[in-house]
């Protein structure tokens, strides 16, 4: 997040620990009436989705067409093309560009929490735009042995934020931040905030999807997730360690093992997906995003849902806390 925002506790530290490969240590609004140049072709008849044909407006700037759905105009998924062309994206990568996420268990309630009227209302003080970076990397070529062809190196970019952050604090995160003048839409804002997370270079990062906005009631930011593959990957690491203590790409094969996967139940009542790996505890909004992702992927394994497990003893087990 830049510091900035509401969830740093203080100016952004340029001078944090040194890069290192694969180190391991939130959107504008998507206008309406602009529109990408390219896209994949959306299946017929999926719901919270839309292409944009080459007979659409030119693009203005780094923009992300929308399609409204209902009252308050929320934004659906916008396949988009990115550096390359849609034809050029991983067959691998083509249906979480395709499908906005899903929730066949019925346990992920972030895919569901729209800011209403009532809530912009309550809250016009503090609502804010802000857009996340989900950065999906691996080999092109797909693996024709696994499910859904997934290559054995595919993974996704996360960080562990830091503990003194007034947002958020430890929890794992998408890179991403709130939106700042200057930001051309979504993906420059999640591209910009990653970069300044991260060290990761923007010119190598393709573009796929902007995902519908999710609300994120503690914070009072409406975040945007905006779907990417590394296609040129760099080195990536904690660039101030007022903002992260971790950057880390974790495997796919992990976040999908069904050991990994279970349901979490929050002192207040709130339940939904979780992962844990690498010696953390993915939770929240970022589990949500990424169960719902994995379950439109077709590199799903089975896994059981059933599993509910307390939040608090959950984060403990791996040194965190709530």
């Amino acid at each position: 997040m830049s510091g900035q925002g509401p969830e740093a506790a203080a100016e952004r530290d340029h001078e944090g620990p040194p890069l290192v490969p694969g180190q391991h240590g939130m959107n504008d609004q998507v206008p309406e009436a602009d529109q990408w140049h390219e896209s994949l072709t959306q299946e017929p008849g999926s719901p919270g989705s839309t292409s944009l044909g080459l007979g659409d407006p030119e693009p203005r700037g780094d923009r992300g067409g929308s399609v409204g759905d209902g009252a308050n105009g929320r934004a659906g998924t916008v396949v988009v093309a990115g550096h390359h062309g849609p034809g050029d994206i991983p067959v691998w990568l083509r249906a979480v560009a395709q499908h906005p996420p899903a929730d066949p268990t019925g346990v992920n309630q972030v895919l569901t929490r729209r800011s209403t009227l009532h809530e912009y209302a309550a809250m016009a003080s503090r609502v804010r735009q802000a857009a996340v970076l989900v950065l999906f990397g691996g080999g092109p070529a797909d693996d024709a042995a696994a499910p859904g062809g997934l290559p054995a190196d595919a993974d996704v970019l996360l960080t562990q934020r830091a503990a003194t952050l007034r947002q958020h604090s430890g929890q794992v995160a998408f890179p991403g931040g709130g939106v700042e003048a200057g930001d051309d839409g979504p993906i420059a804002t999640a591209l910009r905030e990653a970069q300044e997370e991260t060290g990761l270079e923007p010119a190598g990062v393709q573009p796929l999807a902007v995902l519908p906005k999710i609300f994120v009631p503690v914070s009072g930011f409406d975040v945007t997730p905006v779907v990417a593959y590394w296609r040129t990957p760099g080195r990536v690491g904690v660039v101030s360690v007022a903002e992260a203590t971790r950057v880390v790409r974790v495997p796919l094969a992990h976040l999908l093992d069904p050991a990994n996967r279970f349901v979490v139940r929050h002192p207040r009542g709130y339940m939904g997906p979780a992962f844990a790996v690498d010696g953390m505890l993915v939770w929240g909004f970022t589990a949500g995003v990424l169960a719902g992702l994995l379950a439109v992927s077709g590199w799903e394994r089975e896994w059981d849902h059933h599993d509910v497990r307390d939040l608090q003893a959950s984060l403990a087990a791996v040194g965190m806390t709530l």
